[in-house]
């Protein structure tokens, strides 16, 4: 699996020039993994494993992929190996072909700046991940991927700044650099920020895929420019994603180098005013209150707060406001309990918020409000167990302090909205094997069957999807088939939407599977006729499981015909044994 991830990595993150010089070892690489990991995955006993039936499913399709993929080549671009390798064997001061220099920047994708970037990160990987002095193929390399830069640089000079300013950009200091000092000094041009030119402590990515020193993107945006200064492109967005990537290399340049890596300043405090710290800090003072109106008010703050954007929920996180809020979740006030297990709803959108509010024993505190709350901070006690079970570590936890069947309480007695939010939470703790016999063991069965013959229920679609889940575990195949649930699934086999179609399929592959009375039950409904329907026009999984459930029919069939002529050929034997009485 290593060898195969980092084929993978090479494939995707790698220097494009050296994976087509390399071409042949590389693809030989990859036959070598293929075989192996189909060799390693045939020889596992998966009748002794207690995985469930669509798990099998999958393996045995994973399988009959690799086998297809032994031996298989896909067919080379000969034309592209010959131009690289003519120009890497060329000479320094040999002019190049454009017409062979187009061909090689569109071929290889690196048409943009940002393309060029990738490749120079990718070589300078490979040179630092080595431990030995790079070889001549790789400062060849780097010579040929200089050529291409400054082929494509030439056909689209660098647009650095509004029309008319081609010239120059402003730095972060409010000073014009030159573009020509772009190579000034060791520092690795991708580095550097394209408005500076200096080494970047804090890289972001806007909208157009470019990257930039924050502080000096801000400056940008901040002066009313909304257009992208490298590639002039409008910005749809002026959202600024860090780039973690390059933030690592440029720290391991800086670690190879001798130079202590840039500090950068943390996102809290750019993001927040000094003035809005301080109203934190207040906020966070209150919940801290031995006043119950105080603790409600702070809380009902914090909550609007931790809505409005991502920032004041990094903010008001790092401000210590997690445990105070898990703390209020068992208050006596019940408006004080709905507005911290909200507040730690809207905290937990950002994702390095989740693994705080589950380490601060916020769960415990969470299922108490999900069954003693009010309607509303069920609701939202629901939702949050939603959003923090995305982390599957958290499903684990979740399942094992008792979420489960307030969930299940709350998707049958819930408001609309109620049954929604206790739905997706459960369709998403399901997912981990361990939680599906709690969720049987829970009475979720029958709640699912009345959801799908409620002609109002407005719950199909979810409904569908847990109990398509729940059928791959053992109990969850025995409480299905208690609830008579046959007549139900073969009716949205035929009439359903593509996806509870395939859904309701699925359900009756594992039913069948486990006893054939459930097949001939089906059989007798007709669901021969729909599933033949469902074969030609159904979705891709919806295909796959009314294929499996024809031949498990037309399987059937053919036992019960050879025991119909065993059983002939038996009473034609016993005929021939009797005395001839004429």
């Amino acid at each position: 699996m290593e060898s195969a991830k980092e084929l993978l990595r090479l494939g995707s993150e790698g220097s494009k020039i050296y994976l087509v010089l390399e071409m042949d070892q590389i693809m030989k690489k990859y036959q070598e993994v293929t075989t192996r990991l189909e060799q390693d995955l045939s020889s596992v006993s998966f009748d002794k494993l207690e995985i469930s039936d669509e798990v099998k499913e999958q393996v045995e399709l994973v399988l009959s992929q690799f086998r297809r993929a032994n031996g298989r080549t896909d067919a080379t671009d000969v034309e592209l190996y010959e131009d690289l390798t003519s120009l890497y064997n060329k000479d320094d001061g040999v002019v190049e072909d454009p017409a062979v220099m187009k061909r090689l920047v569109e071929k290889l994708h690196l048409t943009e700046i940002t393309d060029l970037t990738h490749e120079s990160i990718a070589l300078h990987e490979m040179v630092t991940a080595s431990s030995e002095d790079p070889g001549e193929s790789i400062e060849k390399m780097s010579m040929l991927l200089k050529r291409i830069k400054d082929f494509v640089q030439t056909e689209s000079p660098f647009a650095g700044s509004p029309p008319g300013e081609s010239s120059a950009l402003p730095s972060c200091t409010g000073q014009v650099t030159s573009v020509k000092s772009l190579k000034n000094g060791a520092i690795p041009d991708d580095f550097r920020c394209p408005i500076s030119l200096e080494l970047m402590k804090d890289p972001v990515i806007v909208s157009t895929g470019q990257t930039y020193e924050r502080s000096c993107i801000v400056k940008w945006l901040e002066a009313g420019h909304r257009t992208c200064p490298k590639t002039q492109q409008s910005l749809t967005s002026t959202t600024l994603i860090p780039n973690y990537v390059l933030r690592s290399l440029i720290a391991q340049w800086c670690e190879t180098n001798g130079m202590e890596p840039p500090k950068r300043v943390t996102r809290s405090a750019s993001a927040c005013t000094p003035a809005e710290r301080s109203m934190i800090e207040s906020l966070l003072r209150k919940l801290s209150s031995v006043s119950p109106d105080d603790q409600r008010t702070a809380a009902g703050e914090i909550r609007l707060l931790a809505k409005r954007n991502a920032d004041n929920r990094v903010a008001v996180a790092e401000a210590g406001a997690i445990p105070l809020l898990t703390h209020l979740l068992t208050a006596p006030d019940s408006r004080t309990q709905e507005h911290a297990v909200t507040a730690l709803l809207n905290l937990s959108i950002c994702e390095d918020n989740k693994g705080s509010i589950v380490s601060s024993g916020a769960v415990p505190g969470i299922v108490q409000v999900l069954r003693r709350g009010s309607m509303e901070a069920r609701e939202n006690a629901a939702a949050t167990l939603f959003s923090l079970s995305v982390i599957d570590e958290n499903k684990v936890t979740i399942g094992s302090l008792g979420a489960i069947p307030p969930l299940v309480l709350l998707l049958s007695e819930g408001t609309q909205r109620g049954k929604k939010d206790a739905a997706t939470a459960l369709f998403n703790l399901c997912i981990y094997q361990g939680n599906k016999g709690r969720a049987v063991r829970s009475g979720i069965i029958p709640t699912l069957m009345e959801l799908l013959t409620e002609p109002q229920s407005g719950m199909k679609d979810e409904a569908l999807a847990i109990l398509a889940i729940l059928s791959s575990h053992p109990e969850g195949k025995v409480a299905i088939g208690k609830a008579e649930a046959v007549p139900v699934l073969v009716e949205f086999i035929g009439s359903g939407s593509p996806r509870n179609k395939e859904n309701a399929a699925a359900v009756l592959v594992h039913l069948c599977s486990g006893d054939q009375k459930y097949l001939v039950e089906a059989q007798e409904l007709g669901v021969m006729g729909v599933l033949v329907d469902l074969l030609h026009n159904g979705t891709d999984r919806g295909k796959r499981k009314a294929g499996q459930l024809l031949e498990k029919m037309n399987r059937w069939a053919e036992q019960q015909k050879e025991l119909a002529q065993s059983a002939d050929n038996k009473s034609a034997e016993d005929q021939a044994d009797l005395p001839n009485n004429s």
